[in-house]
C-alpha cells in the first residue's frame, strides 16, 4: 500500500459497497492513510495499527507502543478507557466489533473492490485444494480466460509468478486484495483462489466477492486451531455461504450464476448442500445420482485414466449429457477426485467438454503432489504434502495400488512427521495409518516449531506401536529429516515404494523460532545421490543433523 487513502472515504465506499455489513460509524476527524499493519514496530505516521485478536495472541496490549511508534491511526475492538491509553492529539481511534472484519472490508475499499471486477472461483477442503486450483487454472486458460491464481504454491498474474510467505495458502486480506487488483490491471477475467479454513475463519477473504465455491473434502484437520470438527467444518462453509449470500454484479466480466460445487461422496455433502446457493453442482467417482460421475476409472504407476459423464438439467447446455475420456499424468483415486471438482467447475463456467479434456491432461504434475523423484535407482521414490490423516491414508493407498499394478510384490516405506503446535491428535492418528497400511515407517521431524520433537516422537511412536508396529523392526525414529529420508533409501529394494510426506512444496522448516531452509524435492535427490554414490548423507543445515541414535538395530 504506497499510495495515500482517506479514513471517511473508505469508510463511505464501504457502506455503498456492503450495506448488509454497514461500516462503524465515525464522527471523528479524518486521518490520510499509508497503508495498515499489525506490527507495533511498524507502525509510523500514515500507518493504522490493527489490533487483531487471535486464538494465539492479541493486539491490544501493544497499541501503546505503536502510538509511541508514530501510528496515525489504531483499529481495535475496546475503548481507550478500556485500554487504559490515552489518545494523543492527531491520532484516530476506530473501534469496532471486529478488526478482522474491518481490516477485510477497509482492505477491498482501498483497492476498490478488485473482486467484482473478476469471476473469482473458490478452492477450499482438507486435501487436494492446491492441486484443484492448479487444474481448473489450466482449464481456464486453455479456454483462453485471462486467468490469476493464488494458491499454496504461489501467485501468478498473467506473465508473472510471485512465491507466498512462508507456511500460508490464503495470504492475509490486504495482500489477498492487492493482488486481486493486479489482475485486474493486468487484465485477467478470472481468479482460481485456494481458500483455507484458516483463512476463511481470520476473514481474509470476507470482502471477496465469490462467484463459484468448491469443495474437496473436509477431514481431520487443524483442531488445534478450530477446536472441534464441527467448528472446522463451519469454518469451510463459510465460503459457500457468502456465495449464497453475494449479489450478482454488472462489473463481472462475464455473466455468473452464484454457483456451489459439492462432492456428492464426501460427509460434506449433507452440510453444504443445505446452504441456499442459487445453483448447485454434484460430482462424484461413481454415483449416477451426481450430476458429474466416472463410469470407468483405473491408476497405474504411469497416471491415471478416467471416463466422465454428465448427465444434468442444473446447466443450461446444448450437451447436458457427454461422455468424456480423461487420460492423466496425475497418480492416484485422489487425483481423479481433484479432477472431477475441476471439471465440474469447469463445466458451470460455460467451458466446452473438448477444453475441459485439454486442460486437465495439459497439468502432468503439481510440485510436491506425488512428485516422482528419479536419480537412476531401481525403486520408486515420491514426496506428497500428505500431512494430515485422510492425507496420509490416500497417499498410502495411491501408492498400493501403484504397487499391485506392477505386480511386484514390493513394500510401502513412508517418511514422515507431524507438526508442533499443530493439532496433537494427527500424531497418534498418522502414525497408526502408516502403521496399518505402510509395510515400514520412518517418524522424523516436520516443523516441531517450540515443542520437544522427541515428545512428538514418543507419541507418534506409541501410535505404531499400537497398531502391532515393532519400533527397529517395522519403523524408527529418525529425527533428522534428511537422514530419515537417507536411511528410508538404505531399506528400499528394487520393487519398493519410498513415499516421503509432509512438507511437499514446502521451503523452510522451524524449530523453535526460526525457519531454516528446506525442500523436501531437493533433499531427496541429495540423498538419493549421497545413497547411489555410497556416500552418507550430508549435512543439509537442520539443527538435528547427527541425532541418529535412534536408528534401532
Amino acid at each position: 500500500m504506497n499510495e495515500q487513502r482517506c479514513l471517511k472515504q473508505l469508510l463511505t465506499d464501504w457502506g455503498r459497497a456492503n450495506p448488509l455489513t454497514p461500516p462503524p460509524v465515525h464522527d471523528g476527524p479524518d486521518v490520510t492513510l499509508t497503508g495498515f499493519t499489525e506490527k507495533s514496530n511498524e507502525a509510523g505516521p500514515g500507518r493504522c495499527f490493527v489490533a487483531r485478536v487471535r486464538p494465539t495472541g492479541d493486539g491490544h496490549p501493544h497499541i501503546g507502543k505503536a502510538i509511541a511508534n508514530g501510528a496515525s491511526m489504531i483499529l481495535a475492538q475496546r475503548s481507550p478507557v478500556e485500554m487504559g491509553v490515552t489518545v494523543p492529539d492527531g491520532v484516530v481511534w476506530l473501534q469496532v466489533a471486529d478488526t478482522a472484519v474491518a481490516l477485510a472490508w477497509l482492505a477491498a475499499a482501498w483497492y476498490g473492490f478488485p473482486s467484482r471486477e473478476l469471476v473469482i472461483i473458490g478452492v477450499t477442503g482438507t486435501n487436494g485444494k492446491t492441486t484443484t486450483v492448479n487444474l481448473l487454472y489450466s482449464v481456464l486458460k486453455t479456454a483462453g480466460y485471462k486467468t490469476g491464481m493464488l494458491s499454496t504454491l504461489k501467485a501468478v498474474i498473467g506473465d508473472q509468478e510471485e512465491a507466498l510467505a512462508l507456511h500460508v495458502s490464503t495470504p492475509e486480506a490486504p495482500v489477498v486484495q492487492r493482488y486481486l487488483r493486479q489482475m485486474v490491471e493486468a487484465g485477467m477475467t478470472h481468479c482460481v483462489l485456494e481458500t483455507t479454513s484458516h483463512g476463511l475463519a481470520q476473514h481474509r477473504v470476507t470482502a471477496v466477492d465469490f462467484d463459484t465455491a468448491v469443495i474437496t473434502n473436509i477431514t481431520h484437520e487443524h483442531l488445534d486451531y478450530h477446536g472441534t470438527y464441527e467448528e472446522y467444518a463451519q469454518a469451510k462453509a463459510r465460503l459457500f455461504e457468502m456465495v449464497a449470500t453475494s449479489q450478482s454484479h454488472s462489473y463481472k466480466p462475464f455473466p455468473v450464476t452464484k454457483t456451489a460445487v459439492l462432492n456428492l461422496d464426501d460427509s460434506s455433502y449433507g452440510r453444504l448442500s443445505a446452504i441456499p446457493v442459487p445453483r448447485q453442482f454434484s460430482y462424484s467417482l461413481e454415483n449416477p445420482a451426481a450430476d458429474m460421475h466416472t463410469t470407468t476409472y483405473t491408476t497405474d504407476p504411469w497416471g491415471s485414466y478416467f471416463e466422465i459423464e454428465v448427465q444434468s438439467q442444473t446447466v443450461a447446455r446444448p450437451y447436458n449429457t457427454f461422455h468424456l475420456p480423461i487420460k492423466s499424468r496425475l497418480l492416484g483415486l485422489f487425483s481423479i477426485y481433484n479432477m472431477l471438482a475441476a471439471a465440474a467447475t469447469a463445466y458451470t463456467l460455460g467451458l466446452d467438454p473438448d477444453v475441459i479434456q485439454a486442460g486437465l491432461q495439459a497439468v502432468e504434475l503439481v510440485h510436491g503432489r506425488m512428485h516422482q523423484i528419479q536419480r537412476g535407482q531401481a525403486f520408486i521414490v515420491h514426496v506428497d504434502f500428505a500431512h494430515t490423516p485422510d492425507g496420509l491414508d490416500k497417499a498410502i493407498t495411491a501408492a498400493r495400488g501403484i504397487l499391485q499394478q506392477r505386480d511386484s510384490g514390493g513394500r510401502i516405506i513412508v517418511v514422515f512427521g507431524s507438526a508442533g503446535l499443530r493439532d496433537p491428535e494427527k500424531r497418534r492418528l498418522m502414525a497408526e495409518i502408516a502403521a496399518a497400511k505402510a509395510d515400514l515407517t520412518v517418524l522424523t521431524a516436520e516443523d516441531p516449531r517450540t515443542e520437544s520433537l522427541d515428545d512428538i516422537l514418543v507419541v507418534m511412536a506409541a501410535g505404531c506401536c499400537e497398531m502391532g508396529g515393532v519400533e527397529g523392526q517395522t519403523f524408527w525414529r529418525v529425527p533428522d529429516r534428511g537422514q530419515a529420508i537417507y536411511f528410508a533409501l538404505t531399506l528400499a529394494q528394487e520393487t519398493d515404494f519410498v513415499l516421503i510426506c509432509g512438507k511437499g512444496h514446502e521451503q523452510s522448516m522451524c524449530f523453535g523460532t526460526i525457519e531454516y531452509p528446506w525442500d523436501d524435492i531437493a533433499a531427496t535427490e541429495t540423498a538419493l545421490d549421497a545413497f547411489l554414490d555410497g556416500r552418507p548423507m550430508p549435512d543439509l543445515g537442520l539443527p538435528t543433523f547427527g541425532e541418529i541414535e535412534r536408528l534401532g538395530d
